[in-house]
């Protein structure tokens, strides 16, 4: 099978940059033909092209609405899909969601969009919600079919009628397997490293994450921070709170398997998500997870059982967990076990391709 991906970016390596990835290397091994269609080339689309996937660049694609520039995309997208014709066009990112979905169309091609966590979600600020959820309403008319990446979303879109429920499908991200790693146990006297990865920017919350960890200075933790972005923000409250001396920013990085292993536990404070896969790759490397509760979180973290979810911008109840988790390393160690055995039931990247491909065949 021929399958297109369209996305806005991939010059970093943000969540749907990586299911790309990974989505486009697995086709390739199985003997399909997947092409990549983008504005903003860069490290991810290098890396797929390296590997002999086509990669089709898009020169208007951008995120922010341009109206003149969006048409040239669309445009130039149409162009793409009209001398490639693949079986079926797998659109990605609101932006390339939106034109995408339009070119398919226009060609006559079967098209699916997956929502990443939508754009309209709770805690967006307004008025961006409200053009987010007319655009999506509009894309969901030209849509084959809707992937949500968790059963929140899936209802959210029904709520806001994007579609009805026979043409959107609840799949759940799924990551690459990886070997257990062999984790040197916490005594009393070891600093709690936590870690958290996200791209520094409106989404993520370090702040309240800084403000829980003032309250429990007394604990021996240290934290690393992984992400690309203006940290400038970060880097200040950090001075502030006098925290500088127990927090590194560690920048952008591709080793994250690697860093995640030399963690002990994960933290992922954010205002919105859709289903965030950097829990998934700190369940399989065996972390313990504190993250807000929003959109899909707690579909992947067992409450007192894999970690913890918390409600949002809740510092007081963030700081109590964390507490309680640097103090008892044994009920930490005990939740990144359990959270492996999680992620091998449910969150491989084999139970989510399998369930994508359905979706293709469905369409097609």
């Amino acid at each position: 099978m021929k399958i297109a991906y369209i996305i806005t970016r991939m010059d970093e390596y943000g969540g749907a940059q990586v299911h790309i990835r990974d989505m486009t290397t697995y086709l390739k091994g199985q003997g399909d033909e997947p092409l990549v269609l983008s504005g903003w080339p860069g490290k991810v689309s290098d890396f797929i092209e390296h590997l002999g996937i086509p990669y089709h660049e898009i020169p208007d694609l951008v995120r922010t609405i341009k109206p003149l520039q969006d048409i040239r995309a669309f445009l130039q997208i149409r162009k793409v899909l009209k001398e490639q014709r693949p079986d079926v066009v797998s659109c990605h990112s609101s932006k390339a969601g939106l034109l995408g979905r339009l070119a398919a169309f226009s060609c006559g091609i079967p098209v699916i969009f997956t929502a990443h966590g939508w754009a309209f979600t709770e805690n967006v600020p307004q008025p961006k919600r409200g053009i987010y959820k007319l655009i999506e309403k509009i894309g969901g008319l030209f849509s084959s079919h809707i992937i949500t990446v968790s059963e929140y979303d899936r209802e959210l879109g029904l709520r806001a009628k994007i579609t009805k429920p026979s043409k959107m499908t609840a799949i759940h991200n799924g990551m690459p397997n990886r070997p257990e790693p062999k984790r040197t146990k916490l005594i009393k006297g070891d600093a709690v490293h936590m870690m958290m990865i996200a791209r520094f920017g409106p989404q993520k919350d370090h702040a309240t994450l800084l403000k829980a960890l003032t309250e429990i200075k007394e604990k021996n933790w240290v934290l690393s921070l992984v992400g690309g972005g203006d940290n400038s923000d970060v880097v200040r409250l950090t001075d502030e709170l006098e925290l500088t001396d127990r927090i590194k920013f560690l920048g952008e990085r591709e080793d994250i398997p690697e860093l995640l292993e030399t963690a002990d536990l994960y933290c992922l404070i954010s205002h919105w998500e859709g289903f965030p896969r950097s829990i998934l790759e700190a369940m399989r490397s065996g972390l313990a997870v504190v993250a807000t509760d929003v959109a899909g979180v707690k579909e992947s973290v067992e409450q007192g059982k894999t970690g913890y979810v918390v409600p949002h911008e809740n510092i007081g109840a963030l700081s109590q967990v964390l507490k309680e988790l640097t103090e008892d390393k044994e009920k930490l160690a005990k939740m990144g076990e359990e959270g492996r055995k999680v992620f091998e039931e449910n969150f491989t990247f084999q139970h989510m391709m399998e369930k994508n491909q359905k979706i293709y065949k469905k369409v097609t």
